[in-house]
């Protein structure tokens, strides 16, 4: 039956980390006084409740892993650190401007790239150049993604004595072919080795990230991965589909052809027998494409209908600012979108010029803000509902119209004023977020921009 709904609902449509969606981003109307403007109303409302939150893209890695769509810059150089760290902190410095008060920093997350790329020195340094300049709100939640391969104990220690307690490990697939293919050769002791590390130190919530859909991949191969998995039980894991979108400027995906990628009918019977693994192990399923342990903040955030999701994907806690620093990083004021220069060259032109390096972005309209809430619940919390007028917009008649075959299948449930995607319906909860989607609606992509959604 499953196996079924996924032919008939996988197709290309958003990850929802954002509405509007980037490609639909307003870039005739935004402007960077626009963006400031939005930023300050936001943090003026929300920096002493909630605080703000950080994301800071770390882009360098020393080998090109070939199933990677992140911006990122390729060397051995370990001279590039330092300009970069000096960079990211300048536009902090500049972010810092526009506020009367110190922010309150609630989240902060490294990305990248290979943040574990950068000396343990460079890593400290970068945070506290932060940390004086602001405050840290009561339940802070720090973390950063760490390669196996070069995440060392320095590193942790490093990190974890300004303030981070997750760290969170691209694991991808543990078989030899796969890893080969995407270029990512990493055992599975160093994984080990990097996860005990970090619990040794006192992280309290260690994350791998498994993919399935990789080139060469069998459905032993998923198997292999999980029964591994098994052994370490990291607290919280990712296990999505591979995002295959050659077709983007500047991704490494070019290192295998289409046809080493595993048939539609064998990619779905990974995705059915990851899950139903994971299960037995006593994963729960958080959100989309996410699964944690009981015990773990992001399952606990869930249980209390806190949790989030943003350009970091689920959080466990939300801020209505959040800020990106560092080469095409994404800030989000809640009343719009900004997104940094892709290039690092001209990312440092525009700092030295003491210009916050924005090159495009969304200002969000009334309607906007509506779609995105709704978008948001259903993302979050699997249901949205409209019985207040403020959250009713014209096209709900249309969607409800688009969604009464996924209700047919037994996919969600139709009220007069809401839907609640079922059990059965969670791993379609991008298909139902579509049908919200009235940009989308309204002019239907001429190419394709986005992965499969299953």
């Amino acid at each position: 039956m499953l196996s079924n709904l996924v032919n008939k609902y996988n197709i290309a449509g958003p990850r929802y980390t954002s509405y509007p969606t980037v490609p639909y981003w307003n870039n005739e109307t935004f402007s960077l006084k626009k963006w400031k403007s939005s930023l300050i109303t936001s943090f003026n409302e929300s920096n002493l409740d909630e605080g703000i939150s950080l994301y800071i893209h770390l882009p360098f890695c020393e080998s090109l892993c070939t199933f990677c769509g992140c911006n990122k810059r390729i060397t051995k150089q370990h001279s590039v650190e330092s300009p970069y760290i000096t960079a990211v902190l300048k536009e902090w410095s500049l972010y810092l401007e526009l506020f009367d008060e110190k922010p309150i920093i609630k989240e902060m997350h490294l990305g990248g790239g290979t943040p574990t790329f950068f000396s343990p020195e460079n890593l400290k340094r970068l945070i506290n150049g932060i940390l004086k300049t602001s405050k840290l709100a009561k339940n802070y939640e720090f973390s950063f993604e760490g390669h196996p391969n070069n995440t060392t104990r320095e590193h942790l220690q490093a990190l974890y004595d300004v303030g981070f307690r997750r760290v969170s490990y691209g694991v991808q697939d543990y078989n030899e072919t796969v890893q080969k293919a995407i270029h990512r050769i990493q055992p599975f002791e160093n994984v080990k080795r990097a996860t005990q590390l970090a619990r040794e130190i006192g992280y309290t919530s260690v994350g791998h990230d498994i993919i399935f859909g990789l080139p060469f991949q069998t459905l032993d191969h998923v198997k292999e991965t999980i029964l591994k998995t098994k052994e370490l039980l990291p607290d919280r894991l990712a296990f999505y589909s591979y995002a295959h979108v050659p077709w983007m400027k500047g991704n490494g995906q070019r290192g295998f052809k289409d046809t080493d990628l595993p048939s539609a009918e064998l990619k779905r019977a990974q995705y059915e027998l990851g899950k139903e693994l994971l299960a037995k192990v006593g994963y729960q399923e958080i959100g989309m494409d996410h699964f944690a342990l009981t015990t773990d903040s992001l399952y606990l955030s869930m249980q209390s209908g806190g949790l989030h999701r943003n350009f970091m994907g689920y959080t466990a806690s939300k801020t209505q600012a959040m800020i990106g620093l560092g080469v095409s990083s994404i800030s989000d004021s809640w009343y719009g979108f900004a997104q940094n220069v892709k290039g690092i060259e001209a990312y440092y032109h525009l700092i030295n010029e003491n210009i916050i390096p924005v090159y495009r972005g969304h200002i969000l309209n009334e309607e906007d803000l509506v779609i995105r809430k709704h978008i948001l619940n259903l993302m979050c919390q699997f249901k949205t509902s409209w019985n207040e007028n403020h959250l009713y917009f014209k096209e709900i008649p249309e969607a409800l119209m688009q969604l009464k075959e996924m209700e047919a299948d037994g996919l969600l449930n139709i009220s007069s004023n809401s839907i609640e995607v079922t059990k059965a319906g969670q791993p379609f909860v991008r298909n139902v977020c579509m049908a919200f989607d009235v940009l989308l609606q309204r002019k239907q992509p001429d190419v394709q921009l986005f992965s499969m959604t299953v």
